[in-house]
């Protein structure tokens, strides 16, 4: 999902064959069986978009705040909690290869003394609920100063892997030293934690901005031979980033799930046959630099979870279209569809009309029940997913949660 500067901007619509993981696993699920809906909902935490509400606060306070986060899940007859553990190149547990991350006590690198992934994967599973772990790969820092960093951070240690871009701090996916590494740091959390899932959000490279270059000339000058051109050579470095975690897990921990959460636009039919009948600004393939689609078709993932965040009959990026082109993409495949939905819009008194309406969420629920690839829903996200500032989080349950369901059944969670 997006960080702080990210979300204000999207709320506005603006190489090689490798074993699926999907299939080792059978379909995203066990062989044998017929797992239930997911319905979840992401816990955001970089800048304290929902968690904790504010930085510095008392271990027992943050607690409680992440409690009461899950409570509400359960209240809903939600199943699953996506939960940010790696925000900014920093951890919500202690890891050996970043520091604590700053959203926790205000300070990088600080000990907010208490393992916020260990209590909530455990709290989680107390309460029947799968906590999926949502880290973001290349993120560095919402800022270009690395010597606001904690002095131990690998991007200082390292400068040379990273690339300030857009008033960020990125780490440069054509390093194979860097695609090694924040593997590393992230598979960490896999081996420790009793985690249902690895799960990413949307950023790879970044977000386009206009007027500035991504500088990764001299990478692409000493790896990028043999590529057409610079693109693919950046999309053949997300794809060995996405094959390669999804090997590792498999090796780590077999049963552990692996799912993105991509912009909803893989690419526009007027660019792309194969592509969606939409008009979006982004395109995830050309801008991005991350070919969902080309994940989807090898079985490098075990679930895929667009974010279709317009509304039904939205001129540029309808959802019913692509929730359809969606569903086609997946069919046959294996891979899980679950589809991201746009809670925070609902109410928002600058989107469109539609979105005033309380029953809109709710009608996508009702056309995806009629797509059997269609697996489930998550909304983003917590914060909005409390306040639920116009009842459209409540009539979803009222229509479609009437119970709990389970997951997999062998959890003995989501009951």
């Amino acid at each position: 999902m997006l960080s702080a500067a990210g979300l204000l901007a999207a709320m506005t619509p603006a190489g090689g064959a490798a074993a699926s993981p999907a299939a080792a696993k059978g379909g995203g699920g066990r062989p044998g069986e017929e797992p239930g809906r997911l319905r979840g909902m992401w816990v955001a935490t970089v800048a304290n978009v929902d968690w904790p509400s504010k930085p510095g606060l008392s271990a027992a306070r943050q607690e409680a705040e992440l409690f009461a986060y899950l409570d509400r899940a359960v209240e809903l007859r939600l199943n699953a909690v996506v939960l940010q553990v790696r925000p900014t190149a920093d951890a919500l547990w202690p890891s050996p290869y970043e520091p604590w991350a700053e959203c926790l006590t205000g300070v990088q690198g600080r000990d907010p003394g208490w393992d916020p992934l260990g209590t909530a994967v455990r709290a989680a599973h107390d309460r029947s609920l799968e906590l999926h772990a949502w880290f973001n790969p290349y993120r560095v820092a919402n800022h270009t100063d690395p010597c606001r960093l904690v002095a131990s951070h690998p991007a200082r240690l390292n400068p040379g892997w990273v690339v300030p871009y857009g008033g960020k701090l990125y780490y440069n996916p054509g390093l194979p030293q860097v695609r090694r590494f924040v593997q590393d740091a992230m598979l960490d959390a896999v081996r420790r934690y009793d985690i249902d899932a690895v799960h990413w959000d949307d950023y790879f490279y970044p977000y386009p901005v206009a007027g500035q270059s991504f500088d990764d000339d001299a990478a692409f000058e000493r790896y990028g031979g043999g590529f057409a051109d610079r693109a693919a050579w950046r999309r053949d470095n997300t794809d060995r980033l996405v094959r390669e975690t999804a090997q590792r897990i498999r090796w780590i921990k077999p049963h552990v799930r692996f799912g993105i959460s991509p912009f909803g636009v893989w690419r526009n039919a007027a660019t792309d046959p194969l592509g969606s009948d939409t008009r979006a600004g982004v395109q995830t393939y050309d801008d991005l630099h991350a070919d969902t689609r080309k994940w989807i078709k090898r079985g490098w993932v075990d679930y895929i979870c667009p974010q279709i965040y317009w509304n039904i009959g939205f001129e540029a990026a309808d959802y019913a279209k692509l929730l359809a082109w969606w569903s086609e993409t997946v069919r046959g495949t294996g891979v899980d569809l679950y589809v991201g939905e746009a809670l925070y819009k609902a109410g928002d008194p600058a989107q469109p009309a539609a979105w005033q309406d309380p029953a809109e969420l709710s009608r996508h629920l009702t056309l995806a029940r009629d797509r059997e690839e269609v697996r489930g829903h998550v909304f983003f996200s917590g914060r909005s997913v409390v306040a639920d500032r116009i009842g459209a989080m409540r009539r979803v349950v009222a229509d479609h949660y009437t119970d709990r369901v389970r997951l997999y059944p062998e959890h003995g969670r989501s009951r």
